[in-house]
């Protein structure tokens, strides 16, 4: 927005007082504007929303002895709105004398009489703007969350939905967001609305950091609320449900777009991301999206084959065929028996053979194991790994 622009806005009429009106009518006038107008009374309402914008900027002169002065002056000087260039002016030049209410600093007057540069340096101490400022409070994005989450074996595997309690900044409740007790606060005079300010760079560049008045905000409450001590923000405790894809892994950090804290002045909300602790399991493991167990299995079943009933999660069990001479530590596949993948589909269950050696023998048992040694007493089982020792 232009001087120019500012120059010819009526600010009392914008506030619905006489010229002549007393600091304590304006500040009530502009209150029952603002809580009539304020975007949270107004939500999703443009037209509500610019209208507060203009209180705003309103009581933002007027509120001010100082800016009010200079604003009347100003406005007496240019007709009440009206910019009326000299005689002779021309090319957009104003030939005004200003040295009267300048006190001589007349920056950018040509020398012709007129402002080849325009009023923007004239009236940006006034308006703190530069000539060509907004008043616009831009939205904010909420807050980031992290928090974690424990779950069993069974849900990290096939996917959960869980409870989740979560703290984080929100609007206010005792002020409605507004950081003041009224719900009136005004917008910062130091940035103007914006929740930012310029800083030099040099080379031309300028950058932007938060306004170290209103903390970004771009509002300053003029009696600061006790809960949120003026930032229209306060410690809000929510539950709720969040759902966990299956497949996920120990120490895995999920994100959740738009579950984090919620946005200012219709600003969207921040993100959720949780941190996966898993459980573990007394039967089954992991490998990626493959399930693992360990089957023990007797030593006539390695050598003799035969079938096998192997355990699922959560599911019935599958029978694998074991074939004859099978080895200690040998893995077979139980194909769609594993955890649920991304697409829905499932990886296998690999199951690993251990045979099983007995601690006690009955007579029997012993007996036919007497026999069986009699039988293989020619054989050494360690005799070729003896000859790769020697030729090595």
């Amino acid at each position: 927005m232009s001087t120019k622009d500012f120059i010819e806005k009526d600010y009392y009429k914008v506030l619905g007082v006489p010229k002549d009106a007393t600091e304590a009518e304006i500040k009530k006038a502009y209150r029952k504007l603002a809580r009539e107008f304020h975007p949270d009374a107004n939500k999703g309402n443009a037209k509500a929303e610019e209208r507060f914008k203009e209180i705003s900027e309103a009581n933002d002169v007027l509120g001010d002895p100082k800016k009010r002065k200079e604003y009347d002056e100003a406005r007496a000087l240019f007709g009440n709105g009206g910019f009326r260039p000299g005689p002779g002016a021309g090319g957009g030049s104003f030939n005004f004398d200003l040295s009267d209410l300048f006190g001589g600093q007349a920056a950018g007057q040509s020398a012709g009489g007129g402002f080849g540069g325009g009023l923007g340096d004239v009236f940006g101490g006034l308006f703190n703007r530069g000539g060509a400022g907004t008043t616009r409070t831009q939205p904010r994005r909420g807050q980031d969350i992290e928090s974690e989450v424990t779950l069993s074996f069974t849900e990290a595997t096939e996917g959960a939905t869980v409870p989740l309690r979560m703290s984080s900044q929100a609007a206010c409740k005792a002020c409605s967001g507004t950081g003041d007790k009224n719900g009136t606060p005004r917008v910062c005079p130091t940035c103007v609305g914006t929740g930012q300010v310029a800083r030099g760079s040099g080379g031309g560049f300028s950058l932007t950091d938060p306004c170290p008045d209103c903390k970004g905000r771009g509002l300053i409450a003029e009696d600061p609320c006790d809960v949120c001590k003026g930032s229209g923000r306060a410690k809000s405790s929510r539950t709720m449900q969040v759902r966990i894809p299956a497949g996920v892994s120990d120490g895995q950090r999920i994100r959740l777009r738009g579950k984090g804290a919620p946005g200012e002045r219709g600003g969207p909300a921040g993100d959720l991301y949780v941190v996966v602790h898993v459980g573990t399991h007394p039967v089954f493991g992991r490998k990626g999206d493959n399930l693992t167990v360990t089957v023990p299995v007797t030593y006539p079943e390695a050598a003799l084959g035969g079938e096998i009933r192997v355990p699922t999660l959560g599911g019935p069990p599958v029978t694998l065929k074991l074939p004859p001479g099978t080895p200690n530590g040998r893995t077979m596949r139980a194909r769609g028996k594993g955890a649920v993948r991304k697409d829905g589909t499932r990886g296998d269950l690999l199951v690993t053979v251990e045979v099983s050696v007995p601690k006690d023998l009955s007579g029997k048992a012993r007996d036919a194991l007497e026999a069986y040694r009699e039988a293989t007493a020619g054989e050494d089982p360690r005799a070729e790994l003896f000859q790769a020792a020697k030729g090595a």
